[in-house]
């Protein structure tokens, strides 16, 4: 089952919030959190002007496409992405931005830190969508001190981490299942997130999967205002293998499905490497080679 928790009480320190975050952080790798800063109307306001982007024509959307920056800003069309290398690519459509540094600020180089690719249309989409940016990193940070408290460290163990975080924004289109999709054909393949902690929003619609440890799936959804969050890669290896990476998908359905994931990622130069290991692993590093590995246009030959 997945656990339920209360932000305002964990935040708190209410012992069922923390046993049911520590259940979650060492056990599943997943949990929904309610009672955040984030309403159900706001959230379905950024639900729905990512939406209205995907239903563009593709002629509209193809100059914002990332696979002319080097780096993952803008629009992702279906089939740029490729998760896991024994499945097809992705059918889904995205759009990625980021943490805003000043133009002269020379981390801007770096493409974890690439400048923001903003449409034209629909009007608003820049605002509705950096000022959602914003506060979804305030929760984000909520839940990763309930993390760390839950675990036994202190609560600002991880803040020193994401001064500057690369904290990458998503919206996520799912057509329906297309007809010719197969059995190496998904939504999003099975895998695991690269980072820290991922903060999801959703329609409601079905369609996301999480294995289980003893095998099998299954399957979670959430209503706007209601967060799906799971751990990543680099947050398992940060803790020495405490808090757990779990593998899911998205197969896909009848129903298209729009979800927005705040991937929450430190600083570049944080070290994520085991603490106390006396090894150096870099954020910016994992998470560049991770997405090199994913994004086709990326990819080395």
């Amino acid at each position: 089952m997945i656990p339920s928790i209360d932000l305002e009480a964990l935040s708190a320190g209410a012992p069922e919030a923390l046993d049911a975050m520590r259940e979650a952080a060492t056990g599943l790798g997943f949990a929904t959190v309610h009672d955040t800063a984030l309403a159900p109307a706001r959230v379905h306001e950024v639900i729905e002007t990512y939406r209205a982007f995907f239903k563009l024509p593709e002629a509209e959307k193809e100059p914002y496409s990332m696979a002319g920056t080097g780096a993952n800003r803008g629009w992702g069309a279906a089939g740029s992405e490729q998760v896991d290398p024994d499945a097809n690519p992705d059918y889904k459509q995205y759009f990625d931005s980021g943490v805003r540094l000043p133009a002269q600020d020379p981390r801007s180089a770096m493409p974890v830190y690439a400048p923001n690719i903003w449409p034209a249309q629909p009007e608003g989409f820049e605002a509705v969508i950096s000022a959602y940016y914003d506060d979804a990193r305030v929760v984000a940070m909520a839940v990763l001190r309930g993390v760390a408290q839950s675990i036994g460290a202190p609560r600002d163990a991880f803040d020193a981490g994401f001064e500057t975080p690369m904290a990458l924004l998503r919206g996520n289109y799912y057509p329906s299942r297309p007809d010719w999709a197969g059995a190496k054909d998904f939504g999003i393949a099975t895998h695991t997130d690269y980072g820290c902690l991922t903060l999801l929003a959703t329609d409601g619609s079905p369609g996301l999967e999480v294995r289980k440890r003893g095998g099998g799936w299954i399957a979670v959804s959430a209503e706007p205002g209601t967060f799906v969050i799971n751990f990543g890669e680099m947050m398992e290896a940060w803790t020495d293998g405490v808090v757990r990476a779990t593998p899911h998908r998205v197969v896909g359905g009848l129903a298209e499905r729009i979800s927005v994931p705040l991937f929450f990622n430190p600083s570049h130069d944080t070290n994520v490497a085991p603490l106390g290991s006396g090894r150096e692993v870099l954020a910016g590093d994992h998470l560049a080679a991770r997405f090199g590995e994913t994004y086709l246009h990326l990819k080395k030959p």
